[in-house]
C-alpha cells in the first residue's frame, strides 16, 4: 500500500502526461478507490496544483494549463531527458535566450539523482558538438562552471589564455555569460584593473571561488560590452568606411559584434571594421552589396577596387 505523499506524486505525474483522466482511470491506475482518489485531488488542490474536474459519469480531472507551475515531478529518464535538452538549447542558443536556459539547468542539476547526474556526465564526455563555424568549443562543463559563478555573486580566481597563448591569473567578480552565435563570453571585473572585461570562454582554464562574497555595483551592459570587445579586437587591421544608410539599417548590415557604428548625418553611418589584411577586408565589404567609400586606410581602399575592378574585367569577356 503507498503511503498518502507516495500517491500524491503518483497522481500528479498522471496528471502530468494526459489531457484528462475519469476518476475511475486514476483509481484504476493508482489501485485504490475511487473515494481515494478524490481525496487525493482535495490535497493536490491544497497543495496549490490547479486540477479542475468536470461533473458526471464521463467527466474527469485535469490540470489547468497556464497557472503558476507547482514542484514538478520527473522520473529518471524524464530528468535525463529534460537536463540534456536544456545543455542543448544553452550550446546552440536555439531559444534565443540561453542564460534561461543555463540557469534551468543549473537548477536542475543540484537536484537530480546522483545516478542521474552521473550519467548525464557521462553523456557530456561522450558527445561532440560540431560547431556551426570553424570556432573552439566550450566544455558543457566549463559553462556551467562560468554561469554557477554568475549565480553566486561570489568572487573568483581566474586562469586565463589570452589571443597570444599567455598564461594569466587575476580575481574577477563575475557576471554574466553572453552568447553572439558564435562563441560564449564571460563578463566580470577585473578586481585588480577595476574594469570591467569580456573573456572568451572557450580560453577559460579555471575558476575557483574565493568564498568572498562581493556586490556588483553599476554593472554594465554586458550584451553591448562584448559586442564592442569583439568588433575592436586585436586586428592587425582597421578600415574606416562610409555606407549612405542611417543607423539601424547599418547595424542590420554589419552587426555590432563586427564594427562600431557612428552616425553621419541621419542618411549615413561610419563604420570602424578591423580585419586580417586589405586583401581579406575588402572581400568582406565587397559581400555586403552595397554601395560604400572606404575613408582610411589606403591599402584597404586600393584592395577593393582592385578587386573591383578583377571582377568587372572577369565578367566582361566575350561581351561587345
Amino acid at each position: 500500500m503507498l503511503s498518502t505523499s507516495a500517491r500524491l506524486l503518483r497522481l500528479v505525474s498522471l496528471l502530468a502526461v494526459r489531457p484528462a483522466w475519469t476518476c475511475g482511470e486514476l483509481s484504476e491506475r493508482m489501485a485504490v478507490t475511487e473515494r481515494t482518489v478524490r481525496r487525493d485531488v482535495a490535497r493536490l488542490r491544497e497543495l496549490g496544483y490547479a486540477v479542475e474536474s468536470d461533473p458526471g459519469p464521463w467527466g474527469g480531472y485535469r490540470l489547468r494549463p497556464g497557472t503558476r507551475t507547482p514542484p514538478l515531478i520527473l522520473d529518471d529518464e524524464e530528468a535525463l531527458a529534460v537536463a540534456v535538452g536544456l545543455r542543448e538549447a544553452a550550446l546552440s542558443g536555439a531559444l534565443g535566450g540561453d542564460q534561461a536556459a543555463l540557469s534551468a539547468l543549473l537548477k536542475l542539476r543540484q537536484v537530480l539523482p546522483r545516478r542521474v547526474a552521473d550519467r548525464l556526465g557521462d553523456m557530456d564526455a561522450a558527445f561532440v558538438h560540431t560547431p556551426r563555424t570553424e570556432e573552439p568549443q566550450v566544455p558543457p562543463g566549463t559553462l556551467l562552471e562560468l554561469a554557477t559563478a554568475c549565480r553566486r555573486s561570489e568572487r573568483a580566481r581566474l586562469s586565463y589564455r589570452d589571443w597570444e597563448g599567455r598564461a594569466t591569473v587575476r580575481d574577477v567578480d563575475p557576471y554574466r555569460l553572453v552568447h553572439t552565435g558564435r562563441r560564449w563570453y564571460f563578463v566580470a571585473r577585473d578586481v585588480e584593473r577595476g574594469q570591467w572585461r569580456t573573456f572568451r570562454a572557450d580560453r577559460v582554464q579555471r575558476l575557483q571561488s574565493t568564498g568572498r562574497p562581493v556586490e556588483i555595483a553599476d554593472p554594465p551592459d554586458p550584451a553591448l560590452l562584448v559586442a564592442r570587445s569583439v568588433a575592436t579586437g586585436p586586428y592587425p587591421l582597421r578600415a574606416t568606411v562610409r555606407v549612405p544608410l542611417p543607423l539601424d539599417r547599418a547595424l542590420r548590415l554589419v552587426p555590432p559584434t563586427v564594427g562600431t557604428h557612428h552616425p553621419d548625418g541621419p542618411d549615413a553611418t561610419l563604420i570602424d571594421i578591423g580585419g586580417p589584411d586589405p586583401e581579406g577586408l575588402a572581400t568582406y565589404l565587397l559581400g555586403l552589396g552595397t554601395p560604400l567609400r572606404v575613408l582610411t586606410p589606403d591599402s584597404v581602399r586600393k584592395a577593393l577596387t582592385d578587386r573591383a575592378r578583377e571582377l568587372f574585367e572577369a565578367n566582361g569577356e566575350g561581351e561587345d
